[in-house]
């Protein structure tokens, strides 16, 4: 395994996919749950799924109040983990969705090198994630929410690195400095605080079962990637055939577990914890993407479709120009023209010529338009 060193689900949950079962429903899982073995095959995961979920389209709260049941027994819901998640998480949640990187992501603006950087990120969070949760599989705060064959995604994402970097990505793998504190941060929680690996598991799982899909068909569309799911293997999820039913499942699991009120606010914190960790990798991602962005610039080469939007450079007529930004003097038409004072409406015209005459049509067209021009001299001169 390629330790993360210092030398980056990406999709989040939107919020109607955050809703929990209803209080009855909810309660009728805290009742009725207890954990076992046997839920660790998948035949009989399904058939344990399909009967918790019937099981929890029962009494509304109305038909429990006409049928006795006790007013406070009711009120207990209020404290779900489920919910409390949702509603501590609505800012953190709103603020990841709106970083730079995930809204390049989702308008299909987005290199290849910039997508390899983030599986990379992905690779190295979620080996830490899921050796941790493997640590902690038996332990009573986190083994009721223990699915290795539904949800690790380690497997899935070193086919998708074998598919992008080539047999040999062991060697190109780099974990970045934000991936670096994130990995840092799980190992710490499943060593020392297990209870708050729940927080870990629900952001990223739960959003990989949601806005993962999203991004996994703006990814191929964007990096002509195969539909058959090369490169984008981590956003599938082979053994969950319902995802809306699995994390209705998942939540009914972790308002069953057996913690305290103030152990619930602490997976709350650290659930926000999380987000900012995502978010730090996002940002990076977004510097990355700035990074290659000026490279291609100083290769001689135009900013293409694929980069950031914020990243491109200003074209008039599909050629580059200066976008009035940065030192003018470094332009000489722009430094000309200053002191006419005949800047107003003008581009500048050498990074537009420059491309003209990086065409090879053109570059034709140039040459035979020298020679003839030669040929016509020499003749006038005869």
């Amino acid at each position: 395994m390629v330790a993360c060193q210092a030398p980056l689900s990406v999709g989040f949950p939107r919020h109607e996919y955050w809703i929990s079962f209803s209080r009855g429903q909810q309660e009728q899982h805290t009742n009725r749950f207890v954990p076992s073995q046997e839920y660790r095959t998948r035949g009989v995961r399904a058939a344990a799924m399909s009967a918790e979920l019937e099981a929890s389209e029962g009494l509304d709260e109305p038909e429990r109040r006409i049928s006795g049941a006790p007013e406070e027994e009711i009120h207990t819901s209020m404290a779900d983990l489920s919910e409390l998640l949702k509603e501590g998480t609505k800012e953190s949640h709103d603020r990841a969705e709106n970083t730079q990187f995930v809204k390049d992501f989702l308008k299909g603006n987005i290199r290849k090198e910039l997508f390899k950087l983030a599986t990379t990120a992905l690779y190295f969070t979620y080996s830490a994630l899921e050796e941790e949760i493997d640590r902690n599989k038996d332990h009573p705060a986190f083994a009721p929410l223990y699915f290795p064959m539904e949800l690790h995604r380690k497997k899935a994402l070193i086919r998708d690195m074998e598919y992008l970097y080539g047999e040999h990505w062991e060697e190109q793998a780099q974990c970045s400095e934000a991936t670096r504190k994130y990995v840092e941060r799980i190992h710490e929680v499943g060593q020392n605080e297990p209870e708050l690996l729940v927080a870990h598991a629900y952001t990223r799982y739960m959003g990989d079962l949601s806005g993962g899909q999203v991004l996994k068909k703006v990814a191929q569309r964007a990096l002509k990637l195969p539909s058959t799911g090369e490169g984008t293997q981590f956003y599938l999820f082979e053994n969950v055939d319902n995802a809306q039913q699995f994390k209705q499942l998942y939540r009914a699991r972790m308002n069953a577990l057996d913690l305290n009120l103030e152990t619930k606010e602490k997976i709350v914190k650290e659930a926000n914890k999380a987000f900012e960790f995502n978010m730090q990798v996002f940002n990076e991602l977004d510097q990355a993407g700035s990074l290659l962005a000026r490279e291609t610039l100083e290769d001689g080469l135009p900013a293409h479709d694929g980069l950031p939007a914020h990243s491109r450079l200003p074209t008039q007529d599909g050629l580059p120009v200066h976008d009035g930004k940065g030192d003018l003097r470094k332009c000489p038409y722009y430094a000309a023209q200053l002191e006419k004072g005949a800047l107003e409406g003008s581009s500048c015209p050498f990074g537009a010529a420059l491309a003209v005459l990086r065409r090879p049509g053109l570059q034709f067209l140039l040459a035979a338009s020298v020679a003839l021009a030669a040929g016509l001299l020499a003749w006038y001169s005869m």
